[in-house]
Parts: C-alpha cells; structure tokens; sequence
C-alpha cells in the first residue's frame, strides 16, 4: 500500500472519530430532549417540530411571528399546570380516603382526621388560647417536614386551620395521630419548595398543657 495512502487514512481516522463523536452527542441530545417531550407534550407533531428546530437553530425565518408563538407557548405552559394541579388533588383524594379506611380513625366537620394514641384527663384548650405541644410533621410519603420534640407553646391563632380544629378536642396529656387535608393546611398555594400544593399533612401531636 503507498505511504501517501496509508497517511491519509491515518489523517482521516480523527476526522471520522471526531464527526462520530458529535452525531453521538446530537442524538443523545434529541433523545433527551425527545423523552421529555413524550412525557410532557403526547401527540405532538414531530415534523412540525423538527421544522422548527430547524429554522431557529439555522437561524431562517421562522413562519410564525413571535407573538403567536409566546400565546401558544404560555397556552401550552398553562394546561400542564392545570394537568399537575389535577394530579396532585387525586393523589390527596386517595391518600385521605385510605387514611378515613384505617382502624380506629374519627373524622371532625372540617375534614381533620383523628386517632387517639394517648388519653388525656386535663384542661381543653380555648379558641384563641395558647397550647404548650411536642410534635411531628410528615408528608403523605412519610418524610418528616417539621418537628419539635422540645416542649414549644403557641397560640392557637397562629397555627394552621387543622391545629386550631383539633386542639381545642384535645385534653391536656392526650397524644393525637392527625391527618389534615390540604384546605386545612396550605391549600393550593402549597409551603414553597417544602410542601406542594394540595398536600395533607399527618402530625402526631402531644397537649402537654393549656394556657389562657
């Protein structure tokens, strides 16, 4: 075989790893990119976004102005939050109908869950009065999102709607198992990054004492 030839197969064998190297990485981007779309945006039309694609990455005039694409993007943007919104208060739909199925689970007006872990014989704490507690507060997944095992006084003003609906039940030296649906608790606003939107909330709770 001729030198010359040999070198230039030499010369071309970077050229062809390089060029594999970035069809590998193209497609590894699109089936990225593809995997989030299957999951986000079903039926969507591949040619139509390929175009697209095309068109902005190459820099050509796109066919539709900005305006209308902004409008069907937020659009878009919109019926997946309404989708997310749907899927969550199904979730707390099934996970309160589990909870109301459970031994020993009473249910208040407002739709506070209640098991009783521990009696309690003393004083029933007043609306707006203040109530001195230990707690534990988990998510319906079990992680625990709030605690204090160091005896903590509060009014009972100050608290979320499912406390101020189940302490004033309570007696002093009762311990509680509370589940509190999401309307009682943070509501569709959800707690930041901490709580989401129409999560209940479970607590065990224990009165230690009352206070005016």
């Amino acid at each position: 075989m001729s030198r010359y030839l040999v070198l230039g197969l030499c010369l071309l064998a970077p050229i062809a790893l390089a060029d594999s190297k970035e069809h590998d990485l193209a497609y590894s981007i699109g089936a990225s990119l593809g995997e989030r779309l299957r999951q986000d945006v079903p039926d969507l039309q591949l040619d139509a976004l390929i175009e697209g694609l095309r068109h902005s990455y190459e820099g050509q005039p796109l066919k539709l102005d900005k305006a209308r694409m902004q409008a069907l993007l937020q659009q878009q943007e919109a019926q997946e939050g309404d989708a997310a919104m749907q899927k969550l208060q199904a979730a707390e739909t099934r996970f309160m109908a589990n909870e109301r199925g459970r031994y020993g689970v009473h249910e208040l007006p407002e739709g506070v869950l209640y098991s009783e872990l521990q009696a309690g014989t003393g004083a029933q704490p007043k609306a707006g009065g203040k109530v001195q507690v230990r707690y534990v507060g988990r998510l319906p997944d079990g992680s625990v999102f709030d605690q204090n095992q160091t005896p903590q006084w509060f009014s009972l003003d100050s608290v979320i709607e499912g406390w101020q609906v189940a302490l004033p039940k309570m007696h002093a030296g009762a311990k509680w198992r509370l589940v509190i649906p999401s309307a009682q608790a943070y509501g569709a606003e959800g707690a930041g990054d901490l709580i989401a939107p129409y999560t209940p909330l479970v607590f065990e709770i224990e009165l230690l004492a009352v206070g005016d």
